[in-house]
């Protein structure tokens, strides 16, 4: 369904009974709610919780939310980074921040749970360093603390992680190919099942520029580091040992940055989840609510 969050729209799937207490799942750079597998969210469901999937903005049936004059095009943003110019985003992370907010406000929730992944994760941090009266806790997947820069980010990486407009077929082939680099060796997906996956996301709504604009907010966002240390919320991390796009280190350093925060970094997990983690995952929520947030 969608909803107005944050000024946008913003599509919205819920499942899971609606006085359960509420678990808002946030989706990594370019992916789309269609990319959470049936077997966590309607897992943690059946286990009570109010579930709460969104489109984050400019991917899957959510707003496109261009800039006049801000680039979006991956040709004219490489050429501009290799030239030394200035690079500009469209909106930050901040303002994905408050697009969670403004899901929560629409859907009548005041407090949740929160869970989120790669740059669902940078945007979970945001959340428990400048609202943290409205989660309960924090559950931070795959992610990195530190800005563009300081994990050696130059023109070049940025020119790998763009968007550009390709058929079908090709899209799906490199479903593939990322899969294989970033999969989850003790947890696979079958080829087949990620080429369905990425022909069900070509079909919904592929939108390169979209994308670029989601990759220029994560480029634009600040070092999280220092603040992290003052967060006071009930919060873990969870990080694959075997992720190869942000390496466990990442993880293990967030951990170490918040109070009191429970760490489980998992082996033979890359940087995915697939349908054969969803019941460690479930476990490691409950087991977590309960202990650190209930």
């Amino acid at each position: 369904m969608q909803i107005t969050a944050n000024g946008i729209q913003i599509e919205v799937e819920t499942y899971g009974p609606q006085g359960g207490v509420p678990l808002v799942l946030i989706r990594g750079l370019g992916s789309q709610l269609i990319h959470w597998p049936a077997e966590l969210y309607e897992g943690l469901a059946a286990a009570g919780y109010r579930v709460v999937l969104f489109d984050n903005r400019d991917v899957g049936l959510s707003q496109r939310c261009p800039k006049e004059g801000v680039a979006s095009g991956a040709g004219e943003i490489t050429a501009a980074a290799l030239a030394g110019e200035p690079v500009p985003a469209a909106y930050r992370l901040n303002d994905m921040a408050k697009d969670v907010l403004g899901v929560m406000d629409a859907l009548g929730i005041e407090k949740a749970h929160v869970f989120g992944m790669s740059m669902g994760g940078a945007i979970t941090q945001l959340l428990c360093m400048d609202h943290a009266e409205r989660l309960l806790s924090a559950s931070i997947v795959m992610a990195t603390a530190r800005p563009f820069a300081a994990r050696g980010g130059n023109a070049e990486w940025l020119a790998t992680l763009l968007a550009r407009d390709v058929d079908r077929d090709t899209y799906i082939e490199n479903g593939i190919a990322e899969y294989a680099n970033w999969g989850s060796p003790a947890y696979p997906m079958t080829e087949e099942a990620v080429a369905a996956q990425a022909a069900w996301a070509f079909d919904r709504a592929f939108d390169p520029e979209g994308i670029n604009r989601q990759v220029l907010a994560v480029i634009a966002s600040t070092d999280r580091r220092q603040d992290l240390t003052k967060v006071a919320l009930p919060c873990q991390v969870i990080h694959g040992a075997a992720d190869t796009l942000i390496p466990p280190e990442a993880g293990a350093e967030i951990a170490g940055l918040i109070p009191n925060c429970d760490h489980h970094q998992i082996e033979g997990m890359g940087h995915v989840i697939t349908p054969k983690q969803a019941p460690m995952l479930i476990d490691m929520m409950q087991d977590f609510i309960t202990r650190r947030a209930s």
